[in-house]
């Protein structure tokens, strides 16, 4: 369990929080490149990190992202108009560039140096593969662009979506590396669902509900390893990565798409799940790319022109006990990413983990909150750079893989769970 304070150190994530200081050292996702996709589209809001944040790209096509709050009486830039190179404010006019200066006031004279002394606070915005990444650090701490494998792959070898969570971002993220839940939680989507169907690995799963952990560091974060019994002298391992402080990779099945996610903070109680799909060495299929669109996988069928589902606590995730009783679905709920959603959420806000009783299957989620405390401290209290942020520490992949009961999964799976160019990854 934690304690109430180490419990609130690693929740929060505001400006001026250990959590918080630790994230802006990070580039993060802040839109899907979907949402501003062409000169001069409508400004988008954007809230990370507790801040209340604008988008917009500009005429020339650049993108800016700075406060949402227009510099003369406060209004929401969110109501202005793009055009012309800049974003105006639709009160008294006020424009300004992506770089968050101020470069016209309609109502000071032609030789007026007024705009020269106004600028709003902005960061950078980029797109790096489907997604509008965000720097919200001081300048001289900006890491290297990202380096994940899933936005480096060609277009057609990719998905990535999002949704709306109403939970702390942590919770969250614990979900994503517990991989003893799959056996209860998922059982009847391994059996169904077409992103996961047909996989060798599924058996394992649904035959061992006692999976023994095994956790490794990693330089930007941990290998959690998830062993079950396979045939006669084998294990089944299943390798998920943790990359400081939120990204995760789901351990592959057959040859279906690998899938991971991005768990960004919102506020403190709710959080933005950007979820990835990709192949490292083939085009995703026609049905594969309409199965995500339509909420199959860790994807989620979203209310027309929001991101927030479709199932959510306001219809009680349109649960179907009917379904549950048959034990068709274990659960009731429908689709992987709400099963998981439904339960985050049903812990309320932030979890009091002070109540909690852990037991080994946990370890992965143990070690990733201490090294989560460990970063936040020594960056909060000596400016030690995190882990994380480099380009090698971001090219890890999941694993699936059978190995001889004697063998060390991380001594055996090195090349596995590194990016390897035109080269499929490792599953069962």
């Amino acid at each position: 369990m934690l304690t109430s304070e180490l419990n609130e150190l690693l929740t929060r994530t505001g400006p001026d929080t250990a959590m918080g200081q630790l994230f802006r050292r990070y580039w993060l996702p802040a839109l899907l490149a979907e949402e501003l996709p062409e000169p001069d589209s409508p400004p988008v809001r954007v809230k990370l990190l507790s801040e209340r944040l604008i988008a917009f790209r500009d005429s020339h096509g650049r993108y800016g992202l700075m406060d949402e709050f227009c510099a003369h009486r406060g209004a929401s830039l969110w109501f202005g108009r793009v055009a012309e190179g800049g974003l105006r404010c639709a009160y008294h006019g006020w424009k300004y560039d992506v770089t968050g200066q101020c470069v016209e006031v309609p109502s000071e004279p032609d030789n007026s140096s007024f705009c020269s002394n106004v600028k709003l606070r902005s960061y950078p915005l980029v797109r790096v593969g489907d997604i509008l990444w965000a720097y919200l650090g001081e300048p001289e701490n900006q890491p290297p662009l990202p380096e994940f494998e899933f936005v480096h792959v060609p277009a057609e070898q990719t998905f990535t979506s999002k949704r709306w969570q109403e939970s702390n971002w942590l919770q969250a993220l614990e979900g994503g590396i517990d991989s003893s839940h799959v056996s209860w939680l998922h059982s009847g989507q391994l059996k169904t669902d077409p992103l996961f169907k047909g996989a060798k690995g599924n058996q394992y799963n649904l035959s061992d509900f006692k999976p023994f952990f095994e956790v490794a560091e990693s330089p930007g974060g941990l290998f959690v390893g998830a062993r079950r019994n396979a045939e006669d002298g084998h294990y089944y391992w299943r390798i998920t990565p943790w990359v400081m402080p939120s990204f995760t990779v789901v351990p592959p099945r057959g040859d279906h798409p690998v899938h991971g996610h991005f768990w960004v903070p919102i506020d403190d109680e709710n959080c933005w799940v950007y979820t990835f799909d990709y192949h490292p060495v083939r085009a995703l299929t026609a049905q594969e790319r309409q199965a995500m669109m339509d909420g199959f996988g860790v994807h989620s069928e979203n209310i027309p022109g929001t991101y927030r589902p479709v199932q959510n606590k306001d219809n009680d995730y349109l649960m179907d006990r009917a379904t549950q009783r048959s034990g068709e679905n274990f659960s009731g709920v429908r689709g992987i990413a709400i099963q998981d959603a439904s339960l985050q959420e049903s812990m309320g806000p932030i979890v009091d983990r002070s109540k909690e009783r852990l037991v080994p299957a946990d370890s992965g989620i143990i070690k990733a909150r201490q090294k989560l405390r460990r970063a936040a401290v020594a960056l909060r209290d000596h400016g030690t750079p995190p882990p994380g942020t480099e380009p090698e520490h971001q090219r890890v992949r999941s694993a699936a893989v059978v190995l001889p009961r004697h063998e060390s999964f991380i001594e055996s799976c090195r090349d596995a769970v590194s990016v390897r160019p035109g080269v499929r990854q490792s599953s069962v």
